[in-house]
Order: C-alpha cells, then sequence, then structure tokens
C-alpha cells in the first residue's frame, strides 16, 4: 500500500522499505552518467531534504525531471530504501515523478549561493523556502504551541481580547487609530474633529495591550490569558521593534508579585526546554550559523535558579561596576539594555527578575508600595537581549488607583470599568507579557526582529 508522508517521516531509518507518496520542492538536481538523477526534495516538515533518485527509464525522464531545477514542485511515489550516502538514512527510489510547476533557473530568485536577511526580506513571500527562514517558522510553531499547552496545562483559560480599543494601555499615546471618516474632510464640531460621527462614536485605536482586558476575566475566572496580535505606532527602525507584533499576556486572580515572578521562571523555562527538545535540527542549524552561543545560553537557563533582587539594589551594583557605560546610572531613570546585559552576563551570569521600581517610570496600574517610592513592577533579563517579560502586582485599591490615573494626566472616565473591578470585589492579581517575536529572537540568535516574523511591519514598510 502506497501512503503520503512527509520528508521528515520519509527521513527516518524505520521508514526504509515502505511505498510512498513525497511532495514537495525541488532544492537542487543533478545528473549522473550513468543515465539518472539525483533530486533533493524539501516540504518544509524539516531542516533536512531527502534525495530522490530518479531512473533515466522514467516516461519524463528527458522531457520533464532533466529539466528540473530549484524551486519545481513535484509529487514523487516510489520505495524508501537505505543510503549509500553520508549523512542521510534515507532515499526514494522514484517510480513516478509528477511536475506540478516548474521555476525559471535564470529569475528565480533564490539561487545556490547565500542571499542576505535584508534582500530576503524583499521576497518574503520565498523566502520561507530558504533552510534559515524554515527553521524559523518551525520554531515559531514549536513557540506558540508551547506557550498554549504551557497555560492550559495550568488551568488558564484562553481569552480573546479586542483588537480595536479606545483605551491606551501603556498610556503613551503612540497607537494606531482606526477610523472610517473622510480623512480629506472629516466632520468638524468647531476646530476638532466630530468623532461622535465615526463608526464607533469615539477615537478608537488598534491594541497595545490585551492586559486590562484580560484583568476583567481574571477577576471573575481566575488565571486566564491572551496571546494575539498588539501593535505600536512608533516611528522606530531598530533591529528590536515591530509596528505589528504577537503578545502573550497572563493575568491571575489572588497571585502576588512572588507568585508571578515564579510562574514567569517556569514559564520561560518550559518554552526553552520545548525547543531544544522539539527541534533539535533546526536548533543546530541556529547555533552553527547564526550564534554558537544559543544551545548553550539556552541550556544553562533551564538549569539555572534566577537570581531575584530590587532595582535600588541594581541600580547600587551598577554604580559600584566600574564600568563605562553610554547612558548614565542613577535612581529613578530607567534602566538600558546595556545595564541589564551587565548585570546577566558579567555580574550574577544568569538570568535575572528586577522588582520594585520606581513609581514615576512605571504605568498607572502597578500596586504602589508601601514606601510610596516605589511599586511591584518586575523585569525579567536575560543575557544578550536585556528585557525579555514585564509584569506587575496589579494595583487592586480603588483609590489608589484612582490617584495613580490623575498622575499620569488619564481621564479617569474613560477606565470607569477598570474602576469598578476595584470598587465590586477586588481581590489582589498579577500578570505580565512576553513578546513572542523577542522571545523568538532570543532562542535563534536572529539579529534582527524582522526576520522572525512572517511579514515585517516597520515604518514605511508594510509589502505582503
Amino acid at each position: 500500500m502506497t501512503e503520503k508522508i512527509t520528508v521528515a517521516q520519509a527521513r527516518r531509518s524505520q521508514a526504509v522499505g515502505r511505498k510512498v507518496v513525497l511532495q514537495g520542492w525541488v532544492r537542487t538536481r543533478r545528473d549522473s552518467k550513468a543515465g539518472f538523477s539525483f533530486l533533493e526534495l524539501n516540504d518544509g516538515s524539516s531542516m533536512g531534504n531527502i534525495q530522490i533518485v530518479a531512473d533515466g527509464t522514467l516516461e519524463n525522464y528527458e522531457s520533464e525531471i532533466k529539466k528540473l531545477s530549484a524551486g519545481a514542485s513535484v509529487t514523487v511515489s516510489g520505495t524508501l530504501r537505505e543510503s549509500p550516502g553520508k549523512g542521510q538514512a534515507t532515499e526514494l527510489q522514484a517510480e513516478s515523478v509528477v511536475v506540478h510547476g516548474t521555476a525559471d533557473a535564470e529569475t528565480y530568485p533564490l539561487q545556490k549561493k547565500r542571499h542576505s536577511f535584508e534582500f530576503l526580506r524583499t521576497i518574503a513571500h520565498l523566502r520561507p523556502r530558504t533552510n534559515t527562514f524554515g527553521a524559523v517558522a518551525r520554531v515559531r510553531n514549536c513557540v506558540c504551541r508551547s506557550i498554549h499547552d504551557f497555560f492550559q496545562e495550568e488551568g488558564f483559560l484562553y481569552i480573546h481580547t479586542p483588537i480595536i480599543t479606545a483605551s491606551d494601555c501603556e498610556g503613551a499615546g503612540e497607537m494606531f487609530q482606526v477610523t472610517t471618516l473622510e480623512l480629506a474632510s472629516p466632520p468638524k464640531q468647531g476646530p476638532a474633529v466630530d468623532f461622535t460621527r465615526d463608526f464607533f462614536d469615539r477615537p478608537t485605536f488598534l491594541t497595545v495591550s490585551g492586559q486590562l482586558e484580560a484583568e476583567i476575566f481574571a477577576c471573575s475566572l481566575g488565571k486566564v490569558y491572551t496571546f494575539g496580535p498588539t501593535f505600536r505606532a512608533e516611528n522606530s527602525n531598530t533591529s528590536r521593534h515591530l509596528a505589528e507584533f504577537w503578545m502573550v499576556e497572563p493575568e491571575m486572580a489572588f497571585f502576588q508579585l512572588d507568585d508571578n515572578m515564579d510562574l514567569a521562571e517556569w514559564f520561560l523555562k518550559r518554552l526553552f526546554r520545548d525547543v531544544l527538545d522539539r527541534c533539535p535540527e533546526d536548533m543546530d542549524f541556529f547555533n552553527l550559523r547564526i550564534d554558537k552561543t544559543v544551545l548553550e545560553t539556552l541550556r544553562a537557563i533551564v538549569a539555572s535558579q534566577f537570581v531575584r533582587l530590587t532595582y535600588t539594589e541594581a541600580v547600587e551594583i551598577l554604580e559600584s561596576s566600574g564600568e563605562s557605560f553610554e547612558f548614565p546610572v542613577e535612581w529613578g531613570a530607567d534602566l538600558q539594555a546595556e545595564h541589564e546585559r551587565y548585570l546577566t552576563e558579567k555580574h550574577f551570569n544568569c538570568p535575572v527578575i528586577l522588582y520594585d521600581y520606581p513609581r514615576t517610570i512605571k504605568p498607572f496600574y502597578m500596586r504602589l508600595n508601601d514606601d510610596g517610592r516605589t511599586v511591584r513592577a518586575m523585569d525579567v533579563l536575560v543575557p544578550k537581549v536585556g528585557e525579555i517579560i514585564g509584569g506587575s502586582q496589579r494595583e487592586e485599591r480603588l483609590d489608589v488607583v484612582r490617584q495613580r490615573m490623575e498622575e499620569q494626566g488619564l481621564d479617569a472616565e474613560n477606565y470607569w470599568w477598570y474602576l469598578d473591578l476595584r470598587r465590586y470585589g477586588t481581590v489582589p492579581h498579577s500578570g505580565f507579557g512576553l513578546g513572542l517575536e523577542r522571545v523568538l529572537q532570543f532562542i535563534t540568535g536572529m539579529a534582527n526582529i524582522r526576520d522572525v516574523v512572517p511579514f515585517p511591519r516597520t515604518p514605511g514598510n508594510a509589502e505582503f
């Protein structure tokens, strides 16, 4: 019986002797003087290809098979046999090769040479066919699966929060506005735009975070998480910023800050352990071709105990370090990546969780400490990147959260429902956020965040 299987399945030694159908794209073709050809076939299921042996007796050998080039798509039927070649357990002796689509060797953009990542971004419709971006896609898939597995196994409910919102979670104002008004001549109420004539009867935006809405469900159902697209209209062209990215944000009722830190540490270790176990071939590739330290770094984090210290203690360490930092260190200022990396790479040589940050540099929703100067914020810092998770214990006291909103110039009426959560059955609760693309950069060692998302959205770029 002939069965359709993946290239990943066909490459396993236990598949020898099976009659199978394989479908995919040709990577290379090499002709033998003995009257047959070798095709390297890949279908995206694994980093490695499988070798197809196409005999000259096949009816379309001269007319089609000998004209195949990189990028052509085929269906191959045949029998898997043990391969005499080095580095491969199996090969497929073809009994038929059906050509679905050819790719002109002169114009096909993916030639048999190394292409720059900048060039590959211009052909994002074809770059998943390369080794690097096939590996990125498989690792991204693995991490997404692990995120859901972790929270489902821990008893969390998956909540879908709005993509269109009227509230700014961070208070930063860098949001994409959503409107159906005619931009050339919007309706006016005096000198201002009359948003009562807009689709939602008010100014609305693409969300920067699902946190506030997730808090609603945490304050009714206990433990929840949201995992979806978020948006920042920050005009930044760095290797660490995207305008559209994916965030996972758990929120937990009756969690203090220590509980939050415990969960964040377990969560990261689970993601790293899963990707090492489930994507060994892809991770070996990243370790060989992209960053020779990724495997060592991930394994060390999985085996480590995260250090926990206050922001104040971190500032004291940095001030007495003797290091010459580009940005000065002083209490009350936000720490920069260079400071965070010094703590994780030089001082402690392991991940660090900083907590109790100055109230003046953190959003209104973070719980105020008894000292009146700091809030129950936490950042998880890892080597090479710095901050990878940000979170806090949320402010559950009605009078304090109102005071914090006023401090930051926010109109409490716009958050009436958020205040109601503090008015009716308020509880201590906590949560954090992890940017998917940031953690993928860390796992793979890819230098630019635009290369760990299928279709990057950045200032001036919305191609594909």
